[in-house]
């Protein structure tokens, strides 16, 4: 077995030796980890990151099986992306951790890599920087969160929060209520306890062979999520021997199983930005209509808020990820490998359901239709997305007039005006929350206006260049592209135009002559930056459409023979 980390340190040349004597002033003598994988384990909690802090303990877990398996561990720490927190959003910094992973593991000293993941951009920006490495890796969860307890109903913190919101805007909760809901909806550490994003990219991961195959859906604080963090330390040793890449693992066959597990599970419309970009990172191109195919006829299987009223660990105990799997091998590759190295088709083919309430098989599927809708049309002639099973599907096909916000602090400012001129069947649209214009926060669901709320509407049709979050529900038109703030379509949309949506055929439209548009176009001005400076500068400047998953230019290989690649090391330290 030829080690990575040999370049470093063995041999009797002068940097060799100034490596070893490096590692010995932290204590790592050289006869302890000489001829050894060393195994990086890039560890992502801090203290304002509630779901990745269990990430401070499960630690020691992955380096006990790494010890036991015969490797030497290292415990490294990465930016991280608590999406509670971070402002305006968490996209541009999942571009900036994957960065910090790739770089990591291209100029230290490792054979293998433990990524250790959770909150929604953590997990794609670990496997994006990974799949641009191309050593042996594996990601280990935090595992999602207990549900809570408000007066005497079971709360999940994403989905509930939404639905609450609106009761206390509708004056269905007093103030009261309200700030008893907020001391009792979120009370413990890990993901969101929901198919939310967090629990989506799990999915993914595990169904790319990336993560320990029945570990992604594991609770925070279940003692099997320490049994599995010492099993991935343990499977690391040994990919690193037989020479398991991430890019044998995450093929172009396994994106499409991915696609299709998605729509199996209700997952996060943010996973469609996301297995875009991992997947280009080694130059595997994925476009909006491959997830149109891949999820043409996959129905819902699980009935799991958004989509439908389960927690995770209701799931989790109803067999988790491997239970759906198992149900869906017959319209998978089953030849795609896990993260045993072995056929999923075997891992997975002994799976049962243990509650069809939660999980259901495809014959008699929880919900017929599912998946991502893509929508093309004179609004977003390069696309937008639809999240099918969470929207209503009387809407699917719905015509309405134009309410339009510029900007979110227009809508914010707005939305709940009693002299706002809108109905239940006006169409809210929102410009100018792309990645260029606003680096594509969470902002794409727009709030029911409150004097609609009055009346008992909880669902309108809205677009936008914006993201949602994979706990919101609605319909809800997404990502739409070009974005507003570099003159696509949506950028010219007025208050009272006709728009027409019909899911069916993938078409979103505003009723306006082609030759009007183009005149208001021509006379479009763009707006300022919305930053001058620093990293959100280069993420402007370099940030690719959402339906190129969002990526930055210069990180993206144009085919695959620039892809996967770590220069050999060279010169001195």
């Amino acid at each position: 077995m030829k080690l990575r980390s040999a370049e470093w340190f063995q041999g009797a040349k002068d940097t060799s030796f100034q490596h070893r004597t490096a590692m010995r002033a932290l204590g790592h003598v050289p006869e302890s980890f000489l001829g050894k994988p060393i195994i990086g384990i890039l560890n992502s909690w801090n203290d304002l990151n509630s779901c990745n802090y269990p990430h401070k303990e499960l630690v020691e877990y992955v380096k006990r099986g790494v010890y036991m398996a015969g490797g030497y561990p290292v415990e490294l720490h990465t930016i991280t992306t608590p999406s509670e927190l971070m402002k305006p959003s968490d996209l541009p910094y999942r571009n900036l951790m994957a960065m910090d992973v790739e770089e990591t593991i291209r100029s230290l000293p490792i054979d293998g890599v433990v990524l250790l993941c959770e909150c929604d951009k953590t997990t794609p920006a670990q496997l994006m920087g990974a799949a641009s490495c191309n050593l042996p890796t594996l990601q280990l969860a935090a595992g999602h969160r207990s549900s809570g307890s408000f007066r005497g109903k079971k709360v999940n913190y994403g989905t509930d929060l939404w639905k609450y919101l609106d009761d206390y805007k509708a004056g269905v909760l007093d103030e009261s209520q309200w700030k008893e809901l907020e001391s009792c909806m979120n009370c413990s550490l890990g993901g969101c306890p929901v198919m939310g994003t967090a629990s989506t990219m799990k999915s993914m991961s595990e169904m790319l062979g990336m993560m320990m195959p029945g570990t992604s859906s594991i609770p925070a604080a279940h003692s099997a999520r320490k049994t599995a963090a010492e099993a991935t330390g343990r499977r690391i040793v040994a990919m690193v021997e037989e020479e398991i890449m991430p890019s044998k693992l995450m093929t172009e066959e396994a994106f499409h199983n991915a696609m299709k597990l998605l729509a199996a599970i209700g997952g996060s419309t943010n996973a469609v930005i996301h297995l875009t970009a991992i997947a280009a990172r080694l130059g595997i191109f994925l476009d909006l209509e491959q997830f149109d195919r891949c999820s043409e006829r996959i129905p819902l299987l699980v009935n799991l808020q958004p989509s439908g009223t389960g927690s995770m660990d209701e799931f989790y105990e109803a067999g988790g990820l491997s239970a759906v799997i198992g149900q869906l091998l017959p319209v998978l590759n089953g030849e795609c490998l896990g993260a045993t190295g072995e056929s999923i088709a075997s891992i997975y083919a002994a799976a049962r359901i243990d509650n069809s309430a939660i999980i259901s098989s495809l014959a008699e599927a929880f919900k017929p239709v599912s998946g991502i809708a893509v929508l093309k049309g004179n609004i977003a002639p390069a696309g937008a997305i639809l999240k099918k099973s969470a929207s209503s599907d009387h809407m699917h096909k719905h015509r309405g007039r134009a309410v339009v916000f510029d900007n979110y602090q227009h809508m914010l400012d707005n939305i709940d005006r009693e002299d706002l001129e809108v109905d239940e069947s006006s169409v809210l649209v929102m410009k100018n929350c792309g990645p260029v214009g606003a680096g594509m926060p969470e902002w794409g669901s727009i709030p029911i206006p409150q004097k609609m709320l009055r009346q008992g509407v909880r669902d309108m049709v809205r677009i936008s260049d914006a993201r949602m979050s994979g706990t919101s529900y609605g319909t809800v038109i997404l990502h739409a592209a070009p974005e507003s703030a570099v003159g696509g379509p949506l950028a010219v949309v007025q208050n009272g135009d006709w728009i027409e949506l019909d899911v069916a055929s993938g078409t979103i439209n505003i009723l306006v002559e082609d030759a009007v548009i183009t005149e208001r176009l021509q006379a479009w001005v763009k707006p300022d930056a919305a930053h001058t400076r620093g990293y959100p500068r280069l993420f402007a400047n370099s940030v690719l459409q959402a339906p190129q998953g969002c990526d930055m230019d210069f990180l993206r290989p144009s085919c695959k023979a620039e892809a996967a690649f770590i220069p050999p090391v060279v010169g001195r330290s």
